[in-house]
């Protein structure tokens, strides 16, 4: 029967094995080159997106600074007599509980009532130059409180200071849309600032960790900008 085999063997017969091999090894590399053109291409398309929000990145971060620049400038000189403070996140902060609003009461007393005068048509100036209206996606009012509410459990005083918070961020908005001499730029200012009740989520604490409840007792103008928009929106895109 081996002779049989042997007899019917063929030298042909290597030749279409081996030519079997080479077309199915021609068509593996073939195939491992477009994957690894594949796996080129996409490194290369996240090095030019990751390049871009890093640019965004530095842009709004000169921004921010040059805008918290431009804001001390303006109001160095007022914020002591304000008992108010700017910081490098771009939140304008009236810590001054004395002048801000009655103990438990939402309505701005009348030392405060002038300091709005003042401080918010200036303000409106800076944010809405032709260097930074394009950039400001919303003026923020965040009014903070203590987390005291007399005898009330922790849960029931952060419900009252969330109400009084909120009552207060209204009270301002409402007398900032009255301010005359803000008349010609309300549209802009109705589509971009907003009033935000905190009540105790953001305390602020003394060096040896304890809650300072006085300065926990703010009123903030805080500023956001569209530099997370516009990285959002070159990650969608990947």
């Amino acid at each position: 029967m081996a002779k049989n085999q042997d007899l019917n063997y063929s030298p042909s017969d290597d030749i279409e094995h081996e030519e079997h091999w080479v077309a199915v090894s021609d068509l593996m590399g073939g195939l491992m080159m477009v994957f690894l053109l594949i796996a080129v291409i996409y490194l290369v398309q996240l090095e030019i997106e990751s390049r871009k929000i890093k640019d965004v990145a530095v842009l709004y971060d000169r921004l921010r600074t040059q805008l918290y620049e431009d804001l001390v400038s303006e109001f160095k000189d007022d914020l002591p007599r304000w008992g108010a403070e700017i910081k490098p996140d771009l939140s304008f902060r009236f810590y001054n509980t004395e002048v801000l609003f009655a103990h438990g009461k939402s309505n701005i007393k009348p030392a405060f009532s002038d300091i709005l005068a003042d401080f918010f048509p200036r303000y409106v100036a800076i944010i809405m130059s032709d260097k930074y209206r394009s950039d400001i996606l919303e003026v923020r009012i965040e009014g903070h409180t203590s987390s005291d509410w007399g005898d009330s459990s922790s849960d029931v005083a952060y419900i009252k200071n969330m109400a009084l918070s909120q009552a207060r961020t209204r009270t301002t908005l409402d007398f900032l849309l009255k301010h005359p001499d803000l008349a010609s730029r309300k549209d802009w200012i109705r589509a971009h600032l907003t009033a935000n009740g905190l009540s105790s989520s953001k305390l602020i604490y003394g060096e040896q960790g304890e809650e300072d409840e006085i300065r926990s007792r703010r009123v903030e103008f805080r500023l956001r900008t569209d530099a997370e928009s516009r990285i959002a929106s070159i990650l969608e895109k990947q």
